[in-house]
């Protein structure tokens, strides 16, 4: 549990320009769930998570069926 952690609730997708993504750190493993615009390829991180359970949870609260990993 984390001081400082909190759910977010007020995540904004349109599947038109983004698309979802989790990024993972090579060295640490550290997942960041978040989207990807689709005209510029930046990606914007929107939190952290720690296991896979929460990473479907996310993927279910955005209805996304897949995601895509980037390193």
């Amino acid at each position: 549990m984390s001081l400082f952690r909190r759910k977010r609730t007020d995540i904004h997708f349109d599947p038109n320009t983004q698309q979802p993504a989790v990024r993972r750190s090579i060295c640490t493993g550290e997942m960041t769930v978040g989207f990807i615009d689709k005209s510029t390829g930046r990606f914007t991180d929107l939190m952290r998570v720690d296991s896979q359970k929460e990473l479907e949870a996310f993927m279910k609260q955005i209805g996304a069926e897949e995601i895509r990993t980037i390193y």
